[in-house]
């Protein structure tokens, strides 16, 4: 084949999830298909996609909450696919950062060009963006994105995973502020109950490890009665 690119769909009706799979296998492409949200964001997590094709009406963590946590996490190409074709609908998924919204029924042909045209651009965005995946910020905070790897002063910064989860995430949206409940349900995946303080902990646990002082903040600051925010400024 002269193309293997992944593509993920996230489809909970059979039928349809079967005929897009076999349609873009015949296409050159490597198809993965999740039933539901929860599967979808895991299959997110656990391997890299080029292309992600959501519904909307899925089970449980439904197609707009599922565009939102994966656009925080990554600008790979996040295509919509949806039987709701009222206006606000498309609105609230293109604002979310889907980069485009496909109406059902729609046709194979028409899936193939939005699928085809989506990659072209993604794949002149990644060969600008190589660049960009390793910052520096002042006070000697080092940050591989690609391989996950946080350096201070040029020593291997000993992060727990949900720590790194945390200062990723942060600084993947400099200066954007997360309410602790946004940041429980991106990191740990489930809602925050009242009087849970683990957004709390291991806020102050990440800053004693980078040395951030919360009355004089070079990385992550406290926006107090919302939650934090990250301020580094890159210096590359």
């Amino acid at each position: 084949m002269k193309n293997q690119e992944k593509i993920l769909i996230v489809e909970d009706e059979v039928e349809i999830a079967r005929v897009m799979m076999d349609h873009l296998r015949q296409h050159g492409y490597a198809p993965t298909w999740a039933s539901t949200g929860s599967e979808g964001w895991e299959e997110f997590k656990n391997d890299w996609f080029d292309l992600i094709l959501v519904d909307l009406m899925l089970p449980g963590m439904d197609g707009f909450q599922l565009s939102r946590k994966i656009r925080l996490e990554s600008d790979v190409p996040l295509l919509i696919v949806s039987a709701k074709q009222e206006q606000e609908h498309k609105i609230q998924g293109l604002d979310l950062g889907a980069d485009d919204y496909l109406t059902k029924p729609f046709s194979l042909g028409e899936l193939s060009a939005r699928v085809n045209s989506h990659l072209r651009r993604y794949r002149r965005f990644l060969n600008k963006a190589e660049q960009a995946d390793k910052q520096m910020y002042p006070g000697g905070l080092e940050i591989d994105f690609t391989n996950k790897v946080v350096k201070l002063n040029k020593i291997l910064v000993p992060l727990s995973i949900k720590e790194k989860e945390l200062l990723l995430l942060l600084a993947k949206n400099p200066f954007k502020t997360f309410s602790k409940a946004e940041l429980y349900l991106h990191i740990w995946g489930q809602q925050e109950l009242q009087g849970n303080n683990t957004v709390t902990v291991h806020i102050k646990s990440l800053r004693t490890k980078l040395k951030d002082q919360t009355r004089s903040a070079k990385y992550i600051e406290t926006v107090w009665g919302v939650g934090y925010r990250f301020i580094g400024e890159s210096v590359v």
